[in-house]
C-alpha cells in the first residue's frame, strides 16, 4: 500500500492528510520532535479497520510524553552536513519539558523543534536546487488536570510554520524562484474517566492547514489553500462476565477545504459519521480472540462497514500465534471527487488532472497469519499477509484533451490489485556485547486486470543492523538497508536494486549528557548520478552526522 492509505495518529488523534488536499504536502509527518516522543505504536492489516477511512493499509500512533510528578526536560542538538560541495546541510535543534504546576492535581508539558535545510543545488545545473531551502518551526504547550483520582481532561495547542524557497527552469533557459508558506495548528480536549463499571473518553479537536505558493516569474501560483479538519469522538469499555471486555464508541468528523482549483466557488466539505464496536474475548487462558467492526457514513457513498477478527494463541512464554481477516476503505478526497477540479501542474506543467465524481471508494480484503518466538535475548518472527484491493484510484490519461499542447488524465477506479507476501524479523545476540538485528519483506504487487507487476515496488527489502556495547558509555552500530529492484512499466527499464551502508555511534558522556556521530550512505550512493532517467529524485550523497542530548 502507498503512504496515502497509512493513518497518522499523535496520541490517538488522527492528524489531517494533507496530501489528499494540498498536492505535494507532508506536513502531517512533522508535529512532534524526536524529544517528545515515548514510542511508535503500528497497527497494520486487519487490526487497522477498526480505524476507518484512510487507515486502509494501516495506522501509525505516536505516543507522546506526559507531564509526571517531577519536572524533567531534555534538550537536543545536531547537524547533517553533505561532503560534496552542493550544499543542503540541515540542521536541527529541540526541547522537552514536563512536570507539574500543581502537585497531584495540574500538569504541564510543552516542546519545540527549529529546523533548517539549506538548499540542495542540483549536480546537473547548479543555479537550480535539486531540494528547496527549508526552515520549520513546530511547538506544543499542554497541560493536564486531574480533579480526582477517576478522571483526567487534557487541553493542548500545536504550532507550526514552514517556509521553502528554490530555484526552477524555466522556458528558453530562464529559470525562477518558486516560494512556499504553511502555517498548521491544532487545538484539542479530550476528558477520560475510570469507573466502577468501566472507563470513558470523550475528545473534540481541530487541525488547520494553510498554504500559498509563489513565483517570481509571474507564472502561476498554487493557493492559498485552507484544509480544516474538526473531529469529535467517543468511546467506553466495560467488563461483560470474565471473558469479554467490549468497547463500542462513535465519531463525527466535518473536513472543508478553500482551494481556487476544487471547484468554481473554490471550496468543498463533507461531513462523516461513524460508528464501532469490539469485543476482547479471552476463550481460554491463552487464547484470545478480537471481534470488531467500524461503520462509517459517507455523504456521496452511505454507510460502509469495516469487520475485523483477530485470533491470539500462546502455546507458553516463548511463543505467540496469531491469525486475522478485516475488510477496510478508503474514500476518494474531496478533489478527486469534484466535478469541477483541475489541477495543471502535473507532468512538469505539461499534464491536466480533472476530478471524476463517480469514483468509487476503494476496498480491501486483508489477512495475515503469523508466528513469534522470544526468549533469553533471541527472538524471531514471520508473517505472511494477503490484500485484496478493489478500484484503486489512479489517474489516467484520456484518449483526446480539449487543452491544445496538454495531455489531459482523470481520476479514475482502474485496477485490482493483489499485494502479498512475507515479514521476517529476526534478534540474535551474538555474544556479551554484541547483538544482529535484522529484518526482510517479499512483496508480490499485481494487477488483477492485467496480471503486471504493480509500478514502483520492490519485490525484496532488507535491513540489518549490528550493533556493539564496547562499554558502558560508548555503543556503535552499523546499518545495511538493501532495496530490490523496482518494475516501472511493459515500456521502461526497470529501477536496479540498491545498498546504502549507515555508521552511527553514541556516547554516554555522564547520566546527563550524550553525545552522537554517524555517517549516511558510507559510499555514496547517488542515484540519480547513475541514470536520471531512472532514479527521479534528488540525491544528498554521504553525510556527516553530529549532535548531542542534555537531559534533567
Amino acid at each position: 500500500m502507498t503512504p496515502e492509505h497509512t493513518l497518522i495518529l499523535v496520541d490517538g488523534q488522527r492528524i489531517n492528510t494533507s496530501a489528499s488536499a494540498i498536492a505535494h504536502s507532508d506536513f502531517e509527518l512533522g508535529w512532534v520532535p524526536t524529544e517528545a516522543i515515548e514510542r511508535v505504536e503500528v497497527v497494520r492489516g486487519p487490526m487497522s479497520s477498526l480505524y476507518g477511512s484512510e487507515a486502509l493499509g494501516g495506522v501509525v500512533n505516536v505516543i507522546t510524553r506526559r507531564a509526571t510528578d517531577t519536572w524533567q526536560g531534555s534538550f537536543s542538538s545536531s547537524a547533517l552536513i553533505n561532503d560534496h560541495g552542493l550544499d543542503g546541510n540541515q540542521y536541527k535543534n529541540g526541547f522537552y519539558v514536563g512536570g507539574p504546576l500543581v502537585p497531584g492535581r495540574l500538569g504541564l508539558n510543552a516542546w519545540g523543534e527549529v529546523k533548517r535545510r539549506d538548499a540542495l543545488r542540483d549536480a546537473g545545473n547548479r543555479a537550480l536546487t535539486a531540494l528547496d531551502d527549508q526552515k520549520a518551526i513546530n511547538g506544543h504547550i499542554g497541560l493536564t488536570w486531574t480533579p480526582d483520582n477517576r478522571q483526567r481532561v487534557d487541553a493542548s495547542i500545536d504550532a507550526g510554520n514552514e517556509d521553502q524557497e528554490g530555484w526552477r527552469g524555466g522556458t528558453a533557459g530562464a529559470r525562477y524562484e518558486a516560494t512556499y508558506d504553511a502555517q498548521r495548528r491544532r487545538y484539542s480536549l479530550s476528558h477520560a474517566g475510570d469507573w466502577n463499571w468501566g472507563s470513558t473518553q470523550l475528545r473534540a479537536y481541530r487541525s488547520t492547514l494553510q498554504r500559498h505558493a509563489s513565483r517570481s516569474d509571474g507564472g502561476d501560483a498554487t493557493g492559498p489553500h485552507r484544509f480544516v479538519d474538526t473531529v469529535v469522538d467517543g468511546k467506553a469499555a466495560f467488563a461483560l462476565g470474565q471473558s469479554h471486555l467490549v468497547t463500542l464508541g462513535a465519531e463525527t468528523r466535518r473536513e472543508s477545504l478553500e482551494d481556487p482549483t476544487v471547484n468554481l466557488a473554490g471550496k468543498k466539505g463533507q461531513t462523516h459519521y461513524a460508528l464501532f464496536a469490539q469485543d476482547e474475548i479471552a476463550l481460554a487462558r491463552q487464547l484470545d480472540l478480537v471481534l470488531g467492526s467500524r461503520f462509517d457514513h459517507h455523504e456521496d457513498f452511505g454507510w460502509e462497514a469495516s469487520p475485523r477478527a483477530y485470533l491470539v494463541f500462546r502455546p507458553d512464554t516463548a511463543w505467540t500465534l496469531r491469525a486475522g481477516v478485516g475488510r477496510g476503505f478508503k474514500a476518494p478526497t474531496l478533489k478527486q471527487l469534484s466535478p469541477e477540479y483541475e489541477s495543471r501542474a502535473a507532468m512538469g506543467g505539461r499534464g491536466i488532472i480533472r476530478g471524476n465524481p463517480d469514483l468509487e471508494p476503494e476496498t480491501n480484503q486483508s489477512f495475515e497469519l503469523g508466528a513469534a518466538y522470544a526468549n533469553q535475548g533471541w527472538s524471531a518472527g514471520a508473517t505472511f499477509f494477503h490484500n485484496d484491493v478493489r478500484n484503486l484510484i489512479e489517474t489516467v490519461r484520456q484518449p483526446t484533451c480539449d487543452v491544445r499542447g496538454r495531455v489531459c488524465l482523470a481520476y479514475d477506479n482502474v485496477a485490482r490489485a493483489r499485494l502479498q507476501g512475507l515479514e521476517l524479523t529476526g534478534v540474535a545476540p551474538l555474544a556479551a556485547q554484541w547483538q544482529l538485528r535484522a529484518n526482510y519483506t517479499y512483496l508480490d504487487a499485481r494487477d488483477r486486470s492485467t496480471d503486471e507487476r504493480l509500478a514502483d515496488r520492490s519485490r525484496h527489502r532488507a535491513n540489518a543492523t549490528l550493533a556493539w556495547d564496547a562499554t558502558a558509555q560508548l555503543a556503535t552500530r552499523v546499518r545495511a538497508e538493501y532495496v530490490g529492484a523496482q518494475y516501472r512499466s511493459a515500456t521502461e527499464q526497470e529501477r536496479p536494486g540498491y545498498t546504502l551502508w549507515h555508521w552511527y555511534v553514541d556516547y554516554e558522556v555522564n547520566r546527563n549528557l550524550s553525545l552522537h556521530a554517524g555517517i549516511e550512505n558510507i559510499t555514496d550512493k547517488r542515484l540519480a548520478n547513475d541514470d536520471a532517467s531512472i532514479y527521479g529524485r534528488a540525491d544528498e550523497g554521504r553525510r556527516y552526522f553530529a549532535g548531542l542530548t542534555a537531559r534533567f
